[in-house]
């Protein structure tokens, strides 16, 4: 099915296939969403789906299961902000949070050429985040100054994070002039009151991105075969989805899970 959208003329050329996500019409989602005829989806926890072809996507024989199935949800999150904002040579890129989504944005940024810019509270992943190719590292929860030393130095940043109280003004002010800031992680509570003159006087911006279109999905996962790109995923049983869940809320995963359908994996080839 062809998707609609309305798109105003000032904004990056794209095609309306690689913005589906934004449909008029809304979405779909592939798990814990509502079907027109009112039938739910339950994406990795089903054994079988069926889908309309234009949304299946043929996944590269060099990337395992369970290491594109990550990248289908998680990794195209932060690799359609990346790559609609232009990482690239020359281009510093910041992402804030080394986790889940965070660790994708550090790996797609340095695949595009981008020099990459891990921004977290504390240095507890400062060692992880330079594997996955972070050139810098700045630690938040040193206060204020910590902002004041990387004033404009950042083409844009990519917030993974979901916290109510994440310093948006002191990321603001990284911002190089014409700066974004782009939210993927959504907070369960409103952000807090921002003044304006930050966004005046800087001509800086604060927006936000949802995962990818079928054609983004499809060109991230040509990357990751080219590049030979894996995400640090960590191999769970269907059967301890109540534990992993447990798990990954008290953050104990490094840094994705990806949930083994012991029940058909032998048909899967796996």
């Amino acid at each position: 099915m062809k998707c609609a959208i309305r798109v105003p003329p000032n904004v990056e050329a794209r095609t309306n296939l690689d913005r589906e996500q934004y449909c008029d019409k809304g979405q779909i989602g592939t798990y814990n969403g509502v079907y027109p005829d009112g039938s739910k989806s339950y994406g990795g926890y089903a054994d079988y789906a069926r889908v309309p072809s234009h949304f299946v996507i043929k996944i590269p024989e060099n990337l395992p299961s369970e290491i594109a199935a990550p990248m289908l949800c998680g990794g195209v999150t932060v690799y359609d902000p990346i790559k609609a904002n232009g990482a690239g040579p020359g281009k510093t890129v910041g992402i804030v949070g080394v986790g889940g989504l965070g660790h994708f944005g550090l790996i797609f940024a340095k695949a595009l050429g981008a020099e990459v810019v891990a921004i977290s509270h504390n240095e507890s992943k400062k060692a992880d985040a330079e594997k996955m190719g972070a050139k810098g590292f700045i630690a938040t929860g040193k206060g204020k100054s910590v902002f004041k030393e990387h004033v404009r130095t950042l083409d844009f940043i990519v917030c993974t994070v979901n916290s109510p109280d994440m310093p948006i003004l002191g990321y603001l002010s990284m911002l190089k002039v014409g700066g974004k800031l782009i939210l993927v992680g959504a907070p369960e509570q409103p952000l807090p009151h921002l003044p304006v003159f930050p966004f005046i006087l800087n001509n800086v911006f604060l927006g936000g991105s949802a995962i990818g279109s079928p054609e983004r999905i499809a060109e991230m996962l040509q990357l990751a075969s080219k590049q030979d790109l894996k995400g640090w995923v960590q191999m769970r049983p269907m059967s301890d989805v109540n534990q992993a869940v447990r798990d990954m809320e008290a953050g104990k995963a490094r840094y994705r899970y990806c949930l083994v359908n012991e029940k058909n994996v032998k048909e899967l080839g796996q």
